[in-house]
């Protein structure tokens, strides 16, 4: 292998991470291994959310959207700011109920809300299609990663199943605390190596500074620095930046994932205090996007031009082994820590609101053993669907949240509204689903709506359906009113 040095911090960092997080792991139970024992504190819970921000996606997908488009990039600072706003004041209410109701699942949610078991199986089935695609992401940049480290020696494929392979071996390793625990690993690793690389780049690029890149990728490509970007012609315009941002933030927390995340906090003070500051520490998204822009300006050329290769690619060519491995290897935590707990939200899904309806006298040990097998199947089903996957990073991930964005009027109305009912959720999702999906559909908007995000016009289509329909059909039941009411009065109070 070309690169002995990087394959080896490469393997030292999963090993670590997993030992560490495993001797951090306790309880053998499903709540245990799916929402940490509900017991993580403020700085362990501030890495399980940074986990989610500083993803390969974060990395890999804005700096190749950088080296790419250039201004579109933009859409990271935007989404994040506007996420934890509403994650402030969304998630403490998502926590309370998670404690009050003993939910492990998003979809246990929608069943004890709505009072509608049949309806935590359709939002479970379709938490589980939105985790699907967004592990896709993952899976993608990792096997980037293999690739690299083996000097392209393996081929696209066998890099996907490894890739896949590692990530599986992660997540059954311990639970969302183990990678919580990596995350943390993670973190101090993507701090270093930000750090090193953004006091060098301007050096490997021949610039006189960290902004002179700025100036010379202007040059390169009048127009990069501003929207609509690179491409005069493309889609990206502010329009789009602005309706993207929204889609993300208001799908962010709708994720299956982020709810089991927030049903693992040890207090609502924990959330809010993350919600505050995490918007900070995403201000490592300007040297993100820096260095895809010194790549475009060191004349990168990533193999097949794949967009999600030119930090790897940059950064192989400009810096010695080492620093090579250290990226690398905090690629690979970028990659499997959010891909761990996406896989492992999924098989939870699978076996709470899937399989236990039709089984309820199922054991507790049964029930693991089903999550962590349901687990792998969805992993391996992702690398199938990798293996034709041309696009960026980028547009996997609007992808996955215009589909998750579907459950987003069923959360907020929740706890907004009542009068809300099982049957206008479900016919939300329908409609919200043809909006984002049938051909015609398409055409209208491209006319009514120019560059708009469709996710987020197939979310407004989607919370007017429900209220609609819950105006015209029965009222849900007392208790889950109750639940939606009760949390929404007591968001502001202190556990």
């Amino acid at each position: 292998m070309k690169y002995t040095v990087a394959a080896l911090l490469l393997l030292a960092t999963v090993v670590g991470a997993i030992g560490f997080g495993r001797a951090a792991s306790r309880g053998k139970t499903v709540a245990d291994w799916a929402v940490g024992g509900r017991s993580m504190g403020t700085l362990l819970f501030w890495f399980m959310n940074a986990g989610e921000i500083y993803t390969t996606f974060a990395v890999f997908g804005i700096a190749g959207y950088a080296w790419a488009l250039g201004a579109p990039a933009y859409l990271a600072f935007c989404s994040v700011s506007l996420s934890f706003a509403i994650g402030y004041l969304l998630m403490p209410k998502i926590w309370r109920a998670g404690r009050s109701a003993g939910l492990l699942t998003q979809a246990d949610f929608f069943a004890y809300r709505y009072d509608a078991p049949w309806l935590g199986v359709v939002t479970g089935l379709i938490g589980i299609a939105s985790l699907v695609i967004y592990v896709q992401i993952q899976l993608v940049s990792l096997s980037l990663i293999v690739s690299l480290t083996f000097d392209q020696a393996l081929s696209p494929t066998l890099s996907l199943i490894v890739a896949g392979a590692l990530m599986v071996a992660f997540v059954l390793a311990a639970g969302l605390r183990s990678a919580a625990f990596a995350a943390g690993v993670k973190d101090v690793m993507m701090i270093v190596l930000m750090v090193i690389l953004a006091a060098t780049v301007a050096h490997k690029v021949g610039a006189s500074s960290m902004f002179d890149i700025f100036d010379m990728a202007e040059a390169m490509r009048p127009g990069i620095g501003k929207l609509p970007g690179a491409d005069p012609g493309a889609p990206t315009t502010n329009v789009w930046l602005i309706t993207a941002a929204l889609n993300v933030a208001l799908g962010n927390w709708v994720f299956p994932h982020l709810f089991q995340i927030s049903y693992s906090a040890h207090s609502p003070t924990a959330i809010r205090r993350n919600a505050i500051w995490q918007p900070i520490y995403s201000l490592a998204y300007f040297f993100i996007i820096l260095l895809g822009l010194a790549a475009l300006v060191a004349g990168t050329l990533p193999p097949g031009n794949n967009m999600n290769a030119a930090l790897l690619q940059f950064v192989s060519t400009k810096y010695p082994d080492w620093v090579v491995g250290l990226l690398a290897g905090t690629g690979v935590l970028l990659a499997l820590v959010p891909g761990s707990v996406l896989l492992l939200t999924a098989g939870t899904i699978f076996t709470r609101n899937v399989v236990t309806p039709v089984c309820p006298a199922l054991s507790e040990t049964r029930a693991l053993l089903i999550s962590r097998a349901a687990l792998v199947a969805f992993a391996a089903l992702a690398v199938w669907l990798s293996m034709d996957q041309k696009g960026s990073l980028v547009s996997i991930l609007l992808k996955a949240y215009s589909a998750i964005g579907m459950l987003g009027p069923g959360v907020f109305l929740a706890f907004l509204w009542k009068r809300t009912s099982a049957m206008g959720v479900v016919a939300g999702i329908v409609a919200g689903f043809v909006a984002l999906l049938a051909p015609f559909a398409q055409l209208w908007w491209s006319a009514l709506f120019p560059g708009w995000e469709v996710g987020l016009i197939a979310m407004a289509i989607n919370a007017f359906t429900v209220i609609c329909v819950s105006l015209v059909t029965p009222r849900p039941t007392a208790a889950g009113v109750a639940l939606g009411v009760r949390l929404h009065a007591h968001q502001l109070a202190r556990p």
